[in-house]
């Protein structure tokens, strides 16, 4: 009876001991474990680590040797794969107008399945349905990207874009502000079509001091250290930044805001008179202000070597719906008028623009990866296009670390976004990307693409070649 008793003892107290060892475990959704985590911030990897995640949060890292310390619905083996957060496209858009509405929407997929998790909408003529999007994305009713808009544009009157808020005086500027306000804008975004120099200052000013980041073009009657000064936060395309670097920049802004001067004509006296000992100064002013760069070399490349590959055998068309396809002939029957000096021109310009990348890293400035993909923009695709992108910021001179910094940490930062994206620790989103190779080492690693992570929900290679069927079954159903 006694041994009988210790027995029944013993056995209650193991299943005690069994139990509370279960109960001290850590439930999560997701863990990856067994994979080489870099640290995009200095490119070491980090090896023996546990990513652990619930809900779309990150829980933690921890070392391997704590992997008995947690329960998890979905365990991932990430042995031999690179893991960095997820990738972000900084220049996209979406329109075409009412009727390429679902056309647009259906791009939204292409994203994820290229491991890019979060997208900056840089306006078009869709602005009420891409917020709609916005939101609908955020409480997880359509799947895509975390999406950032700027709404509508502003513009000066008789603006030939579609879709623009039109405005010329300090008035109708507060007027719009508040507008884009209430409408919760991630930025604001401006152009220089018809928008007067004064005006363009005073939307700096004023968003400034309201708090909201701007984004735009920049005047030719205008110089980057007044844009900049004034608080634009971020150049999109090169052609400005090249503009800044000519001795003859000032001229050229007074010349062209009297009226002597059209930024066509001007553009010729620009690139004559490049100078890199004038250009690294105003590019360190331009870093000392927080001014970043969107360079949208793919576009530019695109465009300028549509002489060498006009793109029309391209597989990835098979994604794009016939009402995109339509857009982009704008442009390619524009550059097809050009003749053999005009293309040569557009080669040369691309070759200038493109090689500044390095000057503007070694002056401070802050580059930031985004691709001008979405209508109109000839070729350049959602999803493929960042990784486009990358590679051509390595051929112009960047290291592979500093394009892929590019995609990752500026995003959140411009945004300020910084406590929930741009790295992979607690707290943040769970947006985390597993690659085959490392794209530290080759900058095309970042195409090798086995998982994605999307705010906690995990899709695998088979998931992934699901959204590029889905989306190549629905663009050919137009």
């Amino acid at each position: 009876m006694y041994i009988m008793k210790n027995f029944l003892l013993n056995l209650l107290f193991l299943l005690a001991t069994a139990e509370m060892s279960i109960a001290q475990k850590q439930t999560v959704d997701v863990l990856i474990k067994s994979g080489n985590l870099i640290d995009v911030r200095t490119g070491t990897i980090q090896t023996k680590k546990l990513i652990a995640t619930r809900g779309k949060t990150i829980v933690g890292v921890f070392d391997e040797s704590r992997l008995a310390d947690f329960k998890a619905k979905t365990v991932i083996d990430a042995t031999g794969k690179y893991i960095i957060p997820g990738l972000w496209d900084m220049h996209v858009h979406f329109g075409g107008g009412d009727t390429l509405i679902e056309e647009n929407k259906n791009l939204l997929p292409l994203y994820i399945a290229h491991g890019i998790t979060g997208i900056r909408d840089a306006a078009a003529d869709l602005s009420s349905s891409v917020l709609q999007w916005r939101e609908q994305i955020a409480k997880g009713e359509l799947a895509g990207p975390t999406l950032f808009t700027s709404g509508p544009k502003l513009e000066g009157y008789k603006s030939s874009w579609v879709g623009d808020i039109e405005v010329s005086t300090n008035a109708e500027v507060d007027k719009m502000l508040d507008s884009l306000q209430r409408m919760k804008v991630d930025f604001v975004k401006i152009t220089d079509n018809t928008i007067t120099p004064d005006i363009y200052l005073y939307i700096l000013q004023e968003a400034k001091k309201r708090g909201m980041k701007t984004s735009g073009h920049v005047p030719f009657a205008l110089t980057m250290d007044q844009v900049t000064s004034a608080g634009l936060g971020s150049v999109e395309h090169m052609s400005y930044v090249f503009k800044a670097g000519s001795t003859r920049d000032k001229e050229v802004a007074e010349k062209v805001r009297a009226g002597q001067l059209t930024a066509r004509l001007a553009s010729p006296m620009v690139m004559q008179s490049f100078d890199e000992a004038t250009a690294l100064p105003v590019y360190r002013r331009m870093a000392k202000n927080g001014t970043y760069v969107v360079p949208t070399l793919n576009i530019s490349r695109t465009i300028a070597f549509l002489d060498q590959d006009n793109h029309q055998n391209d597989t990835y068309l098979q994604y794009i719906g016939p009402g995109l396809k339509n857009t982009y002939a704008w442009r390619v029957n524009r550059v097809a008028k050009d003749g053999p000096e005009a293309i040569a021109e557009r080669h040369a310009v691309y070759e200038k623009t493109s090689a500044l990348l390095p000057l503007l890293h070694k002056a401070g400035v802050t580059i930031m990866a985004g691709t001008d993909a979405g209508f109109l923009n000839s070729y350049v695709y959602p999803g493929l296009g960042l990784h486009q992108e990358l590679s051509y910021f390595v051929k112009a001179g960047l290291t592979p670390l500093q394009a892929l910094q590019s995609a990752i940490i500026p995003g959140p930062e411009f945004l300020r976004k910084s406590d929930l994206y741009g790295s992979i620790a607690a707290g943040k989103s769970a947006d985390i990307l597993l690659l085959d190779r490392n794209p530290v080492a080759a900058i095309d690693a970042t195409q090798a693409i086995n998982t994605v992570i999307l705010r906690g929900t995990v899709y695998d290679r088979k998931a992934l070649d699901g959204l590029l069927s889905e989306a190549k079954k629905k663009a050919s159903k137009y």
